[in-house]
């Protein structure tokens, strides 16, 4: 059965000119001065003052302060007929024509400052998805200066998500309440400001649907499906707005497929992409050409401090260094060293402890390759109090990361505890509930823990020989027993993190790659004093329905912490597990 007529008043509604919608005033043509006025002289008196403004147009704002220039006053491309212009404009510095935007002064401190707001023609009209509010609850105000519209179904779909403890439900009410919040006291016959509750990089407004629209898809599709609903809409106002650009944004590909199947304008929610190409990710590590000494080395400054050799140098690379970013060079003049402070071409390099040698193995480990030492050099270093590891299955993120713990927290005493979490997303069917505590819930999913535990107890990553001495001294390299070591790590859910201080605590989050930039940043924000946050994943894996490498939140970290004085990222390129796992990380 068809829908009922659609009404004209929601077409010229959404075409016509907001009366709060604020536009440029035309340009007022300002008589030019007879001869330039001289500089040393006091401000011009009221009587001064007053023929010139008689001169330029019929403004009734003659003022006796001094002529001063516009706050942002935004020119259409086509000037109109002059007009009465106001005060603001009577007082600008006498010109023939008003600048441009791009070319007008900044205004002053203190001065008042009018919001400019594109006129509604110029607007984009996006029509929301679902997903897209479930996904990021702020997403109504990530549009800047265009238009939202939110169909009647989208509502209806908010209204069956915001029920439970997940984060979907957790966003589905954050809306509703961003939604009651903008809305207010208004009538929703008319178009709302996104910026009504604060939020001033929103310059457009939201409209809801409050009637039925008539619409014909091109292809008879169910109407009792809400995705079917919403391009209808879609449809709807693509017909009764011409002029404007309406586009669907949504989170599901296969809707945007009909929506372009259907010759409707889709895109994708993109303003949780850190990066369009994972490859450009941040690795951590800048191979330097073979003439850097050539270049660099000329007025080298060298200094010792604290065992580690620092290196002043200057040079035209300097400038792409970034702080905590590992450089190295190969060849007859070999160099391993970090990054630790940048000023324009000038940089001072710190050289690294070798992790690679025995005698500084940690908890039995060493590395096996020179991103590995990059790795336990951040990791052992407190200096450093976020440590984000990527790599392939079998790189030795978690081993690597379990050793340093337990080194810095049995041995060392730097910490007091060791807290393991990571995201509970299973690879294949869910096996449902689990028994027992909260540890006891989690144990299943330390699969990755007990295996590290086993080859740092039995001593394995001494030397590849020792294998089989589980019994014997060499087997043992730290004289702890396994009851001692499970004593001081604790297991914990996602689900509890909210709310929680981690004082003096060695925090890994292992599968990283699973988490929303949300979630990460309720667990990074946990913190306190004392404290380092280690984060591993392989963005090449990810299970979260919606997640993708760029919108995983171990990408957005590793973007946001780049550069950050004590902050370290490295990604681990070789694998060492085996040759079969190896081999079929690269071939399947």
């Amino acid at each position: 059965m068809p829908l009922p007529t659609l009404p004209t008043k929601l077409g010229t509604l959404l075409s016509e000119k907001d009366d709060s919608v604020i536009v440029a005033d035309p340009p007022v043509p300002l008589a030019e001065p007879s001869s330039p006025p001289a500089r040393p002289k006091a401000a011009p008196t009221k009587a001064s003052t007053e023929p010139r403004a008689k001169k330029t147009a019929p403004v009734k704002t003659a003022s006796a302060r001094p002529a001063r220039a516009p706050a942002s006053v935004p020119v259409p491309a086509a000037a109109p007929a002059p007009a009465p212009a106001p005060a603001s404009v009577a007082k600008a510095a006498p010109s023939k024509t008003v600048a441009s935007p791009a070319h007008q002064p900044k205004p002053t401190p203190g001065s008042a400052r009018k919001r400019t707001r594109l006129a509604p023609a110029l607007r984009k009209l996006f029509v929301l998805d679902t997903n897209v509010l479930l996904h990021d609850s702020n997403s109504l105000f990530k549009f800047e200066e265009h238009d939202i519209f939110l169909p009647m179904m989208v509502l209806e779909e908010l209204d069956h998500q915001k029920k439970g403890l997940s984060e979907v439900a957790r966003n589905a009410r954050q809306v509703s309440r961003s939604l009651e919040g903008l809305v207010g006291d208004h009538g929703l016959d008319k178009p709302i400001h996104l910026d009504g509750i604060g939020n001033a990089e929103a310059l457009g407004d939201v409209t809801f649907q409050t009637s039925a629209l008539d619409t014909s898809l091109p292809i008879q599709l169910p109407l009792g499906k809400a995705d079917n609903a919403i391009l209808a809409v879609v449809n709807a106002l693509t017909q009764s707005l011409p002029k404007r650009e309406v586009v669907l944004v949504s989170k599901d590909i296969n809707m945007r497929l009909k929506a372009k199947a259907l010759g409707l304008l889709a895109e994708d929610y993109r303003h949780d992409h850190v990066l369009d190409d994972s490859d450009l990710l941040y690795d951590g590590v800048m191979p330097l050409p073979d003439n850097f000494w050539t270049k660099h080395g000329k007025n080298m400054e060298s200094w010792q401090q604290g065992g580690t050799t620092f290196y002043r140098i200057s040079g035209p690379l300097c400038s792409q260094f970034m702080v905590n970013q590992f450089v190295f060079t190969e060849g007859d003049d070999p160099l391993i060293a970090q990054v630790r402070e940048t000023a324009g071409n000038t940089a001072v390099l710190a050289t690294l402890r070798d992790y690679s040698h025995g005698k500084n193995n940690v908890w039995g480990i060493t590395a096996r390759n020179r991103e590995q030492n990059f790795a336990l050099n951040l990791l052992m270093n407190p200096d450093f109090d976020f440590v984000s590891l990527l790599g392939h299955a079998g790189t030795g993120k978690t081993l690597l990361a379990l050793a340093s713990a337990l080194t810095q927290t049995l041995e060392t005493k730097r910490y007091n505890e060791i807290i393991i979490t990571r995201a509970t997303v299973p690879v294949g069917d869910d096996i449902g509930f689990l028994p027992g505590t909260e540890e006891e819930k989690m144990q299943p999913w330390m699969g990755a823990l007990e295996d590290n535990l086993e080859v740092l107890h039995l001593g394995t990553g001494k030397s590849s020989g020792n294998l089989n001495n589980a019994q014997g001294t060499e087997a043992a390299p730290r004289n702890s027993t396994m009851e001692l070591v499970r004593s001081k790590i604790k297991v914990k859910s996602l689900s509890f993190m909210r709310g929680r201080t981690f004082m003096n605590k060695f925090l890994i989050i292992d599968e990283a790659q699973n988490l929303t930039p949300k979630q990460m940043k309720t667990l990074v924000t946990r913190a306190g004093p004392g404290t380092k946050i280690v984060c591993l994943g392989n963005i090449a894996q990810i299970d979260t329905p919606y997640l993708t490498e760029g919108s995983s939140g171990l990408t957005y970290v590793v973007d946001r912490f780049k550069g950050w004085p004590h902050a370290g990222h490295i990604t681990l390129q070789r694998g060492e597990r085996s040759r079969l796992a190896d081999y079929a990380s690269d071939a399947l």
